[in-house]
């Protein structure tokens, strides 16, 4: 009998995916690679009683795994304690036609209180809905870890492509689950109230042959879940009016970007981002390009290649607040604050569960969308990842322009993403006390610290040019300050920065 590893079966539902079979399709269709894993836990302990398997098509062609292990394998079994890890995000009760079940749906009726999932069906209509339908029946939602997330991407990276091009199986389909009001909500514009540059652009980038004009595009964007068909005409949802709708705060007062510039002489400008919002982030940078470097010539982070750096943050920043941010929180804005040494993206909505603050201070946070279909065409857009939210772009980006990494912290409703502009900035931005406290040694060791994210003490001490006992002297005063915290033990304790 073991003990009850999540990691562990992570890495086992990826090893039984691996197994899948594919199906022949006349309608060449790729299917995914899904494995999935029932773990059976003693009662009341964390030992481990039994461990299944099933993968897709095991048993038969094109059968769920989902479903051949809790129908096929499991059915008379009683899976109480049992925890399932599957590498694909189970189906919602829409995605199946009537009288199939979807698995999400099996699992909630076998009574399965915990499951781990590997990435989000990457179909932009159903996206995140199987897990949310999760979450609405009492089931505790874990992502997989980020590195067996890219494993099972590049595992199913042309089914993944097809099922992004794929509509739902109806445009008017009634979803079970909504994620947004703004999927369902109609903001009582018409289609020739929204911007024909916004749909230009959108229509070059993601390759649409149709003309913006046509009823074939029209039919596109319902099957991208942002037109909907009223009566014998296509009417904006809440999405399609944010983000192509020429001036969708008549409707939708939450929508838009707020931005302020503080400059070192007391003075302020104030720009207001209310357009279509998926011309923001290229609007946003052009404003901040003609005014920044009036703003802070005195740092040296803003000269040659460094310059390109910071922007490339500001706009990974911008583009995850509009794509992520929750809109059913309709009396706050993006907001988008600049002083000489930091910009803050101030984005109302805490992180979709199961994306946590500590997850994103670390950027290692599971790849999963609040607003899957604005994903979509941000990322068609290029200006959004495929999946996830930039994190590790953001982190290599700040490393590269050699400023410190970039900080998470929430004030509800408010998540707040702070870019620094200067290495300087690391020491600035600290409370007054906690600077205080810090003589020029120790100051200098955390705009070191600020620009790596964790140390261990020797690596600390080689950087600072000091001996050992030195450094463990500093990290233990940062600890003891709430600047740092640590994990594991002896020699190769490691300290991370909150």
């Amino acid at each position: 009998m073991s003990e009850f590893d999540a990691r562990k079966y992570m890495e086992l539902a990826i090893e039984t995916m691996q197994k899948s079979l594919s199906e022949a399709r006349k309608d060449k269709k790729v299917t995914p690679k899904v494995g999935a894993v029932l773990v059976e836990k003693e009662p009341d302990t964390s030992s481990v009683k039994q461990v299944t398997v099933a993968y897709r098509g095991e048993l038969r062609e094109g059968d769920h795994a989902e479903y051949t292990l809790l129908e096929r394998k499991m059915r008379d079994q009683k899976l109480d304690n049992c925890v399932l890890f599957a590498t694909l995000e189970p189906c919602a009760p829409n995605a199946r036609k009537f009288p199939k079940l979807g698995c999400a749906e099996r699992i909630v009726l076998a009574r399965i209180k915990e499951v781990w999932v590997g990435i989000e069906d990457p179909d932009p209509t159903v996206d995140r809905k199987g897990i949310k339908y999760l979450q609405e029946h009492g089931v505790t939602v874990h992502m997989f870890d980020r590195d067996l997330q890219e494993i099972i991407h590049s595992e199913n990276r042309e089914f993944i492509e097809q099922a992004l091009e794929r509509a739902a199986a109806e445009e008017n389909n009634a979803h079970e689950v909504i994620l947004s009001t703004l999927e369902t909500s109609s903001p009582g514009i018409l289609i020739d109230k929204l911007s024909k540059e916004a749909l230009q652009e959108y229509r070059s980038h993601a390759q649409i042959e149709e003309a913006i004009d046509s009823p074939a595009f029209e039919q596109k964007l319902a099957r991208q879940n942002l037109l909907y068909l009223q009566g014998n005409q296509y009417i904006p949802n809440g999405f399609g009016t944010l983000l192509f709708g020429k001036e969708p705060r008549e409707s939708m007062p939450q929508v838009g970007v707020l931005a302020t510039i503080n400059y070192p002489d007391g003075g302020e400008e104030i720009y207001d981002f209310d357009g279509p919002q998926v011309l923001v982030p290229r609007e946003l940078l052009k404003w901040m390009k003609d005014k920044l470097p009036n703003l802070i010539d005195r740092s040296q982070a803003m000269r040659g290649h460094k310059n390109e750096e910071i922007f490339e943050l500001v706009r990974e920043g911008i583009v995850n607040a509009l794509v992520h941010r929750d809109y059913d929180i309709k009396g706050a804005k993006i907001q988008l604050k600049v002083t000489p040494d930091k910009v803050e993206i101030i984005s109302p909505g805490a992180p979709v569960p199961p994306v946590t603050i500590e997850r994103l201070q670390r950027f290692d946070a599971p790849m999963l969308s609040r607003n899957p279909v604005l994903h979509y065409v941000f990322a068609k857009m290029e200006m959004a990842e495929e999946r996830g939210l930039g994190l590790k772009s953001m982190k290599s980006k700040a490393e590269k322009a050699g400023l410190p990494l970039p900080k998470y912290t929430w004030d509800d409703p408010y998540l707040t993403l702070t870019i620094f502009l200067n290495i300087a900035a690391a020491t600035d931005t600290l409370p007054k006390d906690i600077l205080k406290s810090l003589n020029d040694s120790e100051q200098d060791g955390w705009r070191w610290m600020a620009t790596k994210g964790k140390t261990t003490s020797s690596e600390y001490a080689v950087a600072m040019n000091m001996d050992i006992r030195t450094a463990r002297r500093h990290l233990k005063h940062f600890v003891g300050l709430g600047l740092v915290r640590t994990s594991g033990s002896g020699p190769s304790i490691q300290y991370e920065v909150l």
